[in-house]
Parts: structure tokens; sequence; C-alpha cells
């Protein structure tokens, strides 16, 4: 009678954070993102979404920017905003946030408002593989959109998520094909002046904006109004920038 043998099965690796990602899109997809650098200017509403999903995809080195504090006002709609937040730097709250979510991750909060030559700076720090424009502010949002044309890097631009309530109508596609957005047009006639017509790939909603919703207010850098939002509306904008760099990023 022979010794019976107990057989034991080698250890399992440990699951990986990301192993659903590459059941998806597949190991080189994976590590192109693992090797992209994304710059998000503006972690609002709209960018700190943007920036998280991003992140939860895998892209492994992401500059944010944005000069703002918290405020008890972004608590309805941002990703960073609680109440235990409130005061604190945005940058500094979401690069917490995204070093938590991948402690791998090479994050580069800058704490600062971008105009002029600093903005020219941050372009030229290093090659970004996309650039995502979530700045709600309209100077600085055409500024951006303009240098990154000048310098040919890939730029998404996000209009107004304000005023709007339709979560169907998120649309993305050229500028020179937005509609029904106020700040669309109005980034559209700016860069019109500086020779851009076509060319920069927006995500915009085509519902009618609801005018009763926007105020004037007074205080503020660079806006002369705000808009009523509610909780999705910021959100869905960013994940629907975060799908296209995450395409774009990942073709072969």
């Amino acid at each position: 009678m022979t010794e019976e043998t107990e057989v034991v099965n080698p250890p399992s690796s440990a699951p990986r954070w990301d192993e659903r990602t590459e059941l998806l899109i597949g190991q080189q997809a994976v590590d192109r993102l693992h090797h992209a650098h994304v710059l998000i200017v503006g972690t609002g509403g709209v960018g700190g979404y943007a920036a998280e999903m991003l992140c939860r995809a895998g892209v492994g080195e992401l500059t944010i920017v944005d000069a703002d504090v918290v405020n008890e006002s972004n608590i309805n709609r941002q990703i960073i905003a609680l109440h235990s937040t409130v005061g604190r730097s945005k940058v500094s709250v979401l690069a917490e946030r995204l070093r938590d979510i991948n402690p791998s991750l090479k994050v580069h909060p800058v704490a600062s408002f971008l105009k002029d030559e600093a903005m020219e700076e941050l372009l030229d720090a290093s090659p970004y593989d996309y650039v995502v424009d979530a700045i709600d502010s309209l100077s600085p949002k055409v500024f951006l959109i303009a240098l990154c044309r000048q310098r040919r890097l890939p730029v998404i631009s996000a209009m107004g998520a304000g005023a709007k309530r339709d979560a169907s109508c998120i649309e993305v596609a050229d500028i020179a094909r937005s509609y029904n957005c106020t700040l669309a047009r109005a980034v559209r006639k700016r860069l019109r002046k500086l020779g851009i017509s076509r060319g920069v790939p927006v995500v915009f909603s085509s519902e009618l904006p609801h005018e009763e919703s926007v105020v004037e207010i007074e205080g503020e850098r660079c806006k002369r109004s705000t808009a009523g939002t509610l909780s999705y509306m910021p959100a869905l904008f960013g994940c629907r920038i975060a799908a296209y760099v995450i395409e774009k990023l990942t073709e072969r």
C-alpha cells in the first residue's frame, strides 16, 4: 500500500486593485495608462470626478491645479467637499484621496491661480499625454485651450454643467458643434478671435439652460454669475471626460 501524498495548491497571488480594468481592456492598455501623465486644471465638480476616474482607471501620473479652498457651498456637487474638508486646499484634499486609491500614483498638486506666464510654465513643465480643462472662468479657460493648441497638446474642455438637469443631454463633440450652452458660445467667440474655430473636443449639455437658476454675483475672480447645479451633473461631465481621455490614451 503506497503512502498518500497530500497535494498542496500553491498560494494564489494577491489580487491587484486594477485586475478588473485589465480584464476589460487588456494588459497593453493598462500599461499605457500606467505610463500616462494627465494634467487637470480645475478640481471642482467636474475636475474632481475626472481626476478620480482617471486615477481608478490606473493613470500613473496626475498634475492637478486649483487655487481654491473647499467651501460649504461645494458640498452638493464636489467629490472632495465634506464638512470635514471645508477650508482646506482643494488640491491637497484631492491629492490625499488619490494617493489613498493608488499609493503608487505620482500626483503633483499645484495650489495656484494660473495666468499668463504661470500657465505657460505649467504646460512646458512636462510632456503631458492629455490635458483636461475643467476651469469655470472664461478668460483662463480660453487661454489654456489656445496654449494647448499652440503646443499640439491634446486637450478636452468642459463646458457648463450649471443650470442643466437632463443627464441624457450630455454630449461630446467638437466645440464647433456645441449648442444650447452659454459658456460654449462665449468660448467659441473668443477662440475664433484667436484663429481657432474647431478641433477642440468638449463635453457639453444640449439641454436648454434653466435661466431662472442663474444669478449675478460679485467678488469672485473672473466670474460675474453663478448657476444652480444638481449633484449628478458635474459628476457626469467629469466621468464623460475621463472616459474620453482613457479611450484616447489606450488607442492602439
